[in-house]
């Protein structure tokens, strides 16, 4: 052993330059002061083996190199590299190890039967050293994945709740997450989230409803142009809010959550396309006071004479008096709307000649309840 551990300069030197050669994702990294860093863990990592090989049955010798190859593994998935380059270089490191060694062996005497075996306790040092960079790399992303799914999750709910710009700027940053232009408010239900989010774009950021007083619903927040976001929503009963400027989530947010009651059947509702009802729906009990209101001169008839005289109203203020476009809406002859009408003017008298008036019964009449 004392003659294969004088060897290990000079097969640690052999090694680097082999990966130099054959691994192009690690060229760079051996040049200059990092190049004799890595040529000392290589030479460590050799003389590991060779206190494993001495030492029979005692697997301690490989605890601290594989330790390190843990790190290894780790520190390639911070460095967004995947373990191919590694495990290559573990695989160049192998064979130019065991031939090098192999060969001061021989040529010291050993046995072909102990050469054998030298060789199988190389190659199953190596893929113990592979075994454990794997797992460092593995743990490194889903740790990292989670943190991130985490801190993006608390950016979320900031962006919902109206945070100041500073906490969305910091949030964002520790998210590793750059802010786009504009965001749009999705909310679907949460059995949908999963075959939902790889149709849209990778920053989008995903809430879960509970944190927002929403149940068996999530929020997502995206970036996607509104024309491939709802075309990506097809089949999914979801609610897309406007479109804003990302520190402003929280206006889509509000306004998609207003049009949850809309929501039917198994497609997007689209808000833009709904917002005069909106507008009506924005405060029910004012509306029905309004409704109450301007309806008042209707409240001595029958309900069933006073439903049809507002449903006239209603279609007579919408056709903007004309009376054969109300005559087909209500499916009544145009006779019937003029006798309706007269009755109305009776009641109201000069008020339908009131520019405020009608507004009032334009916007209390514009959704008639059913």
């Amino acid at each position: 052993m004392d003659v294969l551990r004088a060897r290990l300069p000079t097969v640690a030197e052999r090694t680097v330059a082999a990966l130099t050669a054959e691994v192009p994702e690690y060229a760079d990294a051996f040049g200059g002061e990092m190049g004799a860093t890595i040529e000392g863990a290589v030479q460590m990592a050799l003389a590991g083996f060779l206190r494993l090989a001495s030492q029979s049955g005692d697997r301690s010798p490989i605890r601290p190199a594989r330790d390190g190859a843990y790190v290894l593994g780790r520190g390639e998935a911070r460095s967004g590299r995947t373990m191919d380059a590694l495990l290559a270089a573990y695989r160049v490191g192998a064979r130019v190890a065991w031939r090098e060694l192999s060969a001061t062996a021989v040529t010291s005497g050993l046995e072909a039967g102990s050469v054998a075996q030298f060789a199988e306790l190389v190659f199953a040092y190596i893929d113990e050293l592979s075994a454990a960079s794997v797992a460092g790399h593995t743990d490194e992303l889903a740790t990292s994945g989670r943190v991130r799914e985490q801190y993006r999750e608390r950016l979320g709910e900031a962006l919902l709740t109206d945070a100041p710009l500073e906490t969305l700027l910091t949030r964002a940053q520790r998210a590793d997450w750059s802010p786009p232009e504009a965001l749009t408010v999705v909310l679907l239900p949460s059995a949908r989230t999963r075959d939902t989010t790889p149709l849209l774009d990778a920053r989008t950021l995903r809430v879960p409803g509970d944190l927002v007083g929403l149940e068996d619903t999530d929020v997502l927040l995206t970036p996607d142009a509104r024309r491939t976001l709802i075309r990506a929503l097809r089949g999914r009963a979801a609610v897309v809010g406007p479109r804003r400027p990302w520190a402003l989530a929280a206006v889509s947010f509000r306004r998609a959550v207003r049009a949850l009651t809309l929501a039917t059947g198994g497609e997007p509702l689209d808000t833009e396309e709904h917002l005069a009802t909106l507008v009506l729906t924005a405060d029910a009990e004012a509306l029905a006071d309004l409704r109450a209101q301007v309806l008042s001169p209707l409240d001595g008839l029958r309900p069933a004479t006073a439903a049809r005289l507002a449903e006239t109203l209603r279609s007579w203020l919408l056709h903007q008096g004309r009376r054969e476009d109300v005559a087909s809406d209500l499916h009544v002859h145009a006779q019937t709307v003029r006798y309706r009408m007269t009755q109305l003017r009776e009641l109201y008298g000069e008020q339908l000649a009131d520019p405020d008036v009608v507004l009032r019964l334009t916007v209390a009449l514009a959704e008639l309840p059913g």
